[in-house]
């Protein structure tokens, strides 16, 4: 049978990082074909060679059978394959239907409008893929979900026999996720081949037909999907059970979470205890009943009332809340029902336009969007570390900054994060999407003494990764979370006088959520519906989820 298409030894430099080497890799027709590895591992930068957006620097690339050479994504896509990126390729000024068009060259008639009635279609295929998203507003006023919604569904606008699909579940409540891969099996059948770019190693197993492990930049497995576990998988990943990961945390596969937190997770590491022993040398301004040991027990932060407003409508609806020290809150939703604007709101960067906010001195914040939010992507990664340092005392010399103070948390930031870069001095750019989120998560950990809101914090990352930044958010808590109903974990106390910081959990991936957190709510349409206790699970919370999507009135 011809490939749909195939790699023979590929290989990809990026200076003297080798992200691909000596890589064969083959997609028959009608085949959905997994793709997995490390943050690093080379994933995406396969997945980029076959789109046209890289070219190799040694190997070939063959399409249906015949050798050709893809210098862009305008070759790749006259030959019938598109990809749906983890990093977004919208038009930010362009609306939703805009963007839709504007990747599909049938969409337009001769004097450059759209077609008549390929707005009709483009709604039909939106309810068909279940996908259905804001067509009318640009595109820089959506959340992650509605983004991707619309980066699916402008990829299967048209005919393609090769479709690439980099993270596509990363923002979708379950049912949603369940409806996708419906979607992607009736793709299949029709003769596409499909590469599923992904870290949830259970979703993988349950759609795909085969499945690759890169490692480092090289393959190191093919096998038919039936054949494998999550574990097996897992082990071929880090290259042995433990990891990386297992020096400090002890890891677990298992099914519908593809990782899992044990027991042991050790004390804070190098960056945060010296950010934390560095800040103790220093004078301290501690705003009263804030963050120490000894004071007035009391709540972290409080939302009395809270609604927030942008032109007609109401981003938030007379929301309250209280985050309790040593608590995660955990808040589910699908994208686009206020999660973003609450975490700004908890973050301190917008103000209500009613209600108050009473929140303490200094909040950690991991945004959704890192690429937006998060980083400066032309900033290396001690000055995008320099973001939560700046404000410590410990940090400063008079005016200006400790820069040498800095490199030392920042390269102790890497080694904490398992960031994989040449060095401190490498760019935020020139990172995987994983490795930048590395980054962040660890940044912001640094100044989570008292509040962290943490937006989708395992957005991207790899099992390893996953259980390592899901340890330290419970360990931040003040010690592991109750991972499950059945088995509770007895709580530590904290390792210091303070008490140990609140933590707001947003996230649209349910096993996070439950994993993680003693208290859920659901953002609907603006207003947060509490979960009691024996509805948490994802049915329950995925229907209240999907429910809001659709317009059901909340609970």
């Amino acid at each position: 049978m011809t490939a749909a298409a195939r790699l023979r030894g590929v290989t990809r430099r990026f200076g003297a990082v080798t992200a691909l080497r000596d890589v064969d890799f083959e997609l028959a027709p009608g085949e959905i074909h997994g793709l997995l590895g490390e943050n690093g591992a080379g994933k995406t930068t396969l997945a980029r060679i076959l789109a046209g957006l890289l070219v190799p620097h040694a190997g070939g690339t063959e399409i249906g059978g015949r050798p050709v050479a893809l210098r862009s994504a305008r070759d790749a896509r006259a030959l019938g394959v598109a990809m749906v990126h983890q990093h977004f390729s919208l038009v930010p000024r362009f609306t939703g239907f805009e963007n839709i068009a504007l990747f599909n060259g049938g969409a337009w008639t001769g004097r450059g409008a759209a077609a008549p009635g390929y707005r009709a279609l483009a709604e039909a295929r939106a309810r068909e893929l279940r996908l259905e998203a804001e067509l009318d507003a640009p595109v820089a006023e959506l959340g992650v979900g509605a983004r991707q919604r619309i980066e699916i569904l402008k990829a299967l606008m048209s005919e393609t026999g090769v479709l690439l699909l980099d993270e596509p579940t990363a923002v979708l409540a379950p049912q949603e996720v369940d409806g996708l891969f419906a979607v992607l099996r009736r793709v299949a059948g029709d003769g596409t081949g499909i590469v599923l770019v992904a870290h949830k190693l259970d979703e993988v197993l349950a759609v795909a037909d085969r499945v690759t492990v890169l490692r480092r930049g090289r393959r190191v497995l093919t096998e038919e999907a039936a054949t494998m576990s999550a574990a097996g998988l897992a082990e071929a990943m880090v290259g042995g059970a433990g990891g990386a990961a297992g020096r400090r945390h002890r890891v677990t596969v298992e099914a519908g979470t593809g990782a899992r937190t044990g027991e042991g997770v050790d004390p804070p590491g190098e960056a945060m205890a010296g950010a934390a022993a560095a800040e103790a040398k220093a004078p301290q301004e501690q705003p009263l009943g804030i963050g120490l040991g000894g004071l007035e027990p009391g709540p972290v932060a409080t939302l009395e009332g809270v609604t927030v407003r942008s032109g007609g409508s109401r981003l938030l609806r007379d929301v309250s809340l209280t985050v309790l020290p040593g608590e995660i809150l955990g808040i589910a939703g699908v994208d686009g029902n206020g999660q973003r604007t609450l975490a700004a709101v908890l973050a301190g960067i917008r103000a209500p336009d009613e209600g108050t906010a009473t929140l303490p001195s200094e909040v950690g914040w991991i945004p959704q969007d890192r690429g937006e939010e998060g980083l400066v992507n032309d900033f290396t990664i001690i000055e995008n570390a320099a973001f939560a340092l700046h404000g410590k005392a410990a940090y400063r010399r008079g005016p200006w900054l400790d820069w040498a103070g800095v490199e030392k948390t920042a390269g102790s930031l890497m080694r904490e994060m398992d960031v994989r870069a040449e060095s401190p001095d490498a760019t935020a750019g020139t990172l995987s999407g994983g490795n930048q989120q590395r980054v962040v998560a660890g940044r912001e950990f640094l100044r989570s003494a008292e509040m962290l809101v943490a937006e989708s914090p395992t957005r991207g990352l790899d099992v390893k990764a996953t259980v390592a930044v899901r340890a330290r958010i419970a360990e931040l808590a003040g010690g592991p979370a109750a991972a499950s109903r059945e088995h509770q974990t007895t709580r530590r106390p904290p390792a210091t006088p303070k008490r140990p910081p609140g933590i707001v959990l947003i996230s649209a991936d349910l096993d996070e959520i439950l994993e993680l957190s003693h208290r859920v709510a659901v953002m609907v349409r603006g207003r947060l519906v509490p979960v009691p206790p024996d509805k948490h699970d994802r049915t329950a919370i995925g229907e209240l989820m999907l429910g809001a999507q659709q317009g059901d009135a909340p609970p």
